[in-house]
């Protein structure tokens, strides 16, 4: 109200925030005539982090197949109204079943990389011969392109060259590079791409769980995961008294401010192998600040989101049932001709 007295002449702009909603992101390439879905990648963080900032999967991994095709549907229809030659990039929110149209980009995307090697067609050199006349069937590329494993590709973060600043993530994209793991399997190509961001998940140890209250109902069953794995479960006293209601026996641990040995103790005497945390009240946020600073410069796994923690589940379970495999990206990208031999490029 305030605004629009004070400058009438311009719009009031008011969104609404999707809380605990997916995101996902499709590259495509047109002609002005035909439009190809590059790629269609999940976010593992929950909308609301930056998409720079957050790790994304392709193919999609909890994502239903009718909401992937509608999203492909709802690309095509804008590349064709928008009469896009080139890349186009669209970001998608999924709450509920229900698929919201995020953003609309007529250009390259910073995952044009990505969804380009991980299926082995060079997006960006094809939007270039786009744009300078040649039609995407004079290219070869003749329908969407699909590939027979999963990829993962995760930020890099200069937390540990920054001294002080927060790991927390949201709206501002604080990442400065990227990483990628390919394998047949989520977990695997999740654990992959850790490694490769200097985040190496444990085997085995304990796990330092402390979580909002609204976050508690859904940390449960990761919880529940990893004490199953054979992990010890350590708590601040209302994460772990809710998992112990829950049959979980999680241990308590000191906050910072309750007494020693505390949270830091553990964490700077190899006492906890993963830290899950998610921001708490204000009255905790100097403890949860000092948490995860001890995290950080002892070089402890860390996650500050429940997808993220669940995604490590995932990674630690495929880490222990057998060798991550290596092959090269043109090993992979022969998959994905295979698969797709209507790609001649």
């Amino acid at each position: 109200g305030r605004a629009a007295r004070v400058a009438p002449e311009h719009p009031v702009l008011i969104d609404s925030f999707l809380e605990d909603a997916f995101e996902a992101d499709v590259d495509a390439i047109a002609d002005g005539t035909r439009c190809v879905i590059g790629g269609v990648m999940q976010h593992i963080e929950d909308a609301g982090i930056h998409s720079g900032d957050s790790a994304c999967v392709l193919p999609p991994y909890l994502i239903t197949e009718d909401q992937v095709e509608e999203m492909r549907r709802h690309t095509r229809a804008f590349a064709e109204r928008l009469g896009v030659v080139g890349l186009l990039n669209v970001q998608y929110a999924i709450k509920n079943g229900v698929v919201y149209v995020l953003e609309v980009n007529p250009r390259g995307s910073r995952t044009v990389p990505f969804v380009s090697k991980t299926t082995g067609v060079p997006l960006a050199s094809l939007a270039a011969a786009v744009m300078a006349g040649r039609t995407l069937d004079e290219l070869g590329l003749n329908d969407d392109v699909l590939q027979p494993y999963v990829a993962v590709k995760e930020a890099v973060f200069p937390f540990s060259k920054l001294h002080g600043v927060d790991l927390i993530l949201g709206p501002e994209m604080r990442s400065t590079g990227e990483v990628m793991g390919i394998a047949d399997s989520f977990g695997m190509a999740f654990a992959k791409a850790q490694i490769s961001a200097d985040g190496a998940l444990p085997l085995e140890g304990a796990i330092f769980v402390t979580v909002n209250d609204a976050d508690k109902e859904n940390v449960t069953p990761i919880a529940r995961r990893f004490h199953g794995l054979g992990f010890r479960v350590l708590g601040t006293e209302g994460t772990a008294r809710y998992l112990r209601s829950r049959g979980i026996p999680a241990e308590r641990v000191h906050k910072v401010h309750e007494g020693r040995p505390n949270a830091i103790d553990l964490l700077l005497s190899d006492r906890i192998q993963l830290l899950i945390n998610t921001p708490l009240g204000k009255l905790s946020q100097q403890d949860d600040y000092a948490i995860r600073q001890a995290a950080l410069q002892h070089g402890v796994p860390y996650t500050t989101t429940l997808s993220g923690a669940s995604a490590a589940c995932d990674a630690i379970i495929a880490l222990r049932s057998r060798a991550g495999d290596v092959r090269s990206l043109q090993e992979w990208h022969a998959l994905a001709r295979e698969m797709s031999p209507e790609w001649t490029g």
